[in-house]
């Protein structure tokens, strides 16, 4: 039976299904592990890939399914919550499924996003650990993020206080003569701290470190997050690692942390990463939690080797992708799924009423505040006004070869003729159309959607790439641009188009992914143009070069790697229980 999920919160829910979750031993038998492929860590435990994959390697694969969703509100639209329900109907229906979703971060956690563990029924349990750090992935990756840090800083300062036969002496190091202006990497912390967002460092005397401006992102955007999402094995780990850019000489070169020597401790942090975390949803199908990068500047994705394990483990493996199918859709199609080589069989579009009838010219949506009535009430009318919006990307997801589920996310305040006029806009666009209440009924409130999703995989794929690996980087961006987003062209200003150029006359930067930078919140570049806006053009300020995750960055619009911390932040809301040690408060 499921919980009641208007009157529980969620971490309540989690509570009550984690009475029966089950032991390492029971996930053994359960998931036909053998016993030194599950390394128990409390209540979850790591699976050893390695030893999984060499056991499974000629076993065939199962159906692999992507779930992403429309150009969502500033609250979201149930992705996560999505993706676990659509396990929990699988499992309802009597399939072996599982699933791979990404960690999140201790600070939308601790702002106002919540956990992103799902929510209701659909829920991803021991909610809890998923919630403050898991197994330790992030806290490796910032160890070994910040000792690039700390052994760029330090070269920096013995390079200034000995001559060259001094530091050749003293320290057995050559001079790299860094440029202190083109410092590329910053510090990391997993907080929204907009207070560290620019900052100076090495205050003091000579001693006292190299005085200059420097900067924090938050965790899950670092290069290294990046590299553990897209990475085969330990030995790709390894070897990324040493060419990640931390800054360049002032001959203008780059200088790597092979450079700095710092890439093998680096390793030695993150050797314990490239294990996927096991997880459960609150009705015990298996999910992995692997990596948790940013959607905008990177993959956005759980790991490719998180997907390579699922899909030996299970007849049905589900991932989600993040932001809408124009950003997490988009790289999951050109680049995960090119690193990888696997080939998705279904696409799941999240849908809720309250995103079309914003894209319908419904009243701002703010997070924190209440809902305008006008997302509550029936409005035909204006939902009707935002259908294009999810037309567009059906249109997009089927560029692909393959024939979306649209998933129609379900509020208790939808009507049966809001969602009927949903369903007639899905499938004269080409798509499934399917209702689910996972969030308020779990695996029972998806079976429908379930249904849809299990007949769309047995259909045969023609999935294909947008482009080729050999197409220019400009010519990605044009067709990005023009096929995915709906813009009549790009313009590149001056700086990011000579920047452009040099990259396309480089051939090490070649195979590089195309990974778009904008936002989330609009088809453009601009987050206050809803629905599908027509006649306008992508403006790319820049382009980030990533050379450990090979990724080149197009930037349109200001991104920042660093959020703020809001006004009335959760952590307000969360402790601990001091009878039980317990955390409470979590959404």
């Amino acid at each position: 039976m499921p919980y009641d999920a208007v009157k529980m919160k969620d971490w309540q829910i989690s509570e009550a299904a984690e009475k029966k979750m089950p032991s390492p031993e029971e996930w053994r038998e359960k998931m036909g592990l053998k016993k030194d492929e599950l390394m128990p860590y409390g209540r979850l435990g790591r699976l050893d890939f390695l030893k999984i994959m060499k056991r499974l390697e000629s076993k065939p694969d199962g159906k692999y399914i992507e779930v992403t969703a429309i150009t969502p509100t500033p609250l979201g639209e149930g992705k996560s919550t999505t993706s676990v329900g659509l396990m929990e109907g699988l499992g309802k229906l009597g399939m072996s499924v599982g699933g791979a979703l990404r960690q999140p971060s201790g600070g939308p956690t601790m702002n106002i996003k919540g956990t992103a563990a799902g929510g209701g029924n659909a829920l991803l349990i021991p909610m809890t650990e998923f919630s403050m750090g898991l197994t330790g992935d992030i806290n490796d990756i910032m160890n070994a993020h910040n000792l690039a840090m700390v052994a760029l800083t330090a070269r920096m300062q013995h390079e200034r206080n000995y001559n060259d036969e001094q530091l050749k002496r003293l320290t057995k190091m050559k001079r790299l003569d860094i440029d202190p202006k083109r410092v590329e990497m910053g510090w990391i912390i997993d907080f929204c701290a907009q207070s560290l967002r620019n900052i100076l460092i090495g205050l003091g005397g000579r001693m006292d470190g190299f005085l200059m401006q420097s900067k924090f992102a938050i965790a899950v955007s670092s290069e290294l997050m990046a590299i553990l999402a897209i990475v085969k094995d330990l030995a790709d780990l390894r070897k990324r690692m040493g060419e990640i850019t931390v800054a360049f000489n002032k001959a203008g070169k780059p200088v790597t942390t092979g450079d700095l020597e710092v890439d093998g401790a680096m390793t030695a942090f993150m050797r314990n990463t490239i294990n996927p975390t096991l997880m459960s949803t609150a009705e015990y199908q298996p999910c992995m939690v692997h990596a948790g990068p940013f959607a905008n500047i990177a993959v956005g994705q759980s790991s490719i080797i998180a997907d390579r394990v699922g899909l030996k483990l299970f007849d049905y493996h589900v991932t989600e992708s993040g932001f809408a199918a124009d950003i997490g859709f988009e790289k999951f199609w050109n680049v995960k799924c090119r690193y990888s080589g696997l080939k998705p069989h279904v696409s799941v579009l999240t849908t809720t009423i309250r995103a079309l009838k914003m894209h319908g010219g419904g009243p701002k949506v703010v997070a924190g505040l209440p809902l305008d009535p006008a997302y509550t009430k029936e409005d035909l009318k204006l939902l009707e006004a935002g259908l294009p919006n999810m037309v567009h990307h059906i249109n997009t997801i089927r560029k692909s070869g393959m024939n979306p589920v649209v998933c129609v996310n379900s509020f208790h305040t939808d009507t049966k003729a809001e969602i009927a006029l949903v369903r007639k806009a899905a499938e004269a666009a080409g798509a499934r159309c399917a209702m689910s209440e996972h969030w308020a009924r779990g695996g029972e409130g998806a079976i429908e959607l379930a249904e849809a999703v299990k007949e769309a995989c047995e259909e045969k794929s023609k999935f294909k790439f947008l482009y080729p690996i050999e197409m220019k980087l400009r010519d990605r961006v044009e067709l990005i641009a023009k096929t995915v987003y709906g813009a009549n062209g790009v313009s590149w200003m001056p700086d990011a188009e000579a920047k452009a150029k040099m990259l396309e006359a480089d051939p090490k930067y070649a195979d590089y992914a195309t990974m778009m930078v904008k936002t989330h919140l609009s088809l453009t570049h601009n987050p206050a143009l809803k629905g599908v806006p027509k006649n306008w053009t992508l403006p790319i300020r820049d382009v980030l070069i990533y050379s450990g995750a090979k990724f080149l960055c197009p930037c349109a619009g200001e991104i920042s790697l660093m959020p703020g911390t809001s006004s009335d932040p959760a952590f307000r809301r969360i402790d601990v229980d001091v009878k039980t040690g317990k955390v409470k408060g979590l959404f």
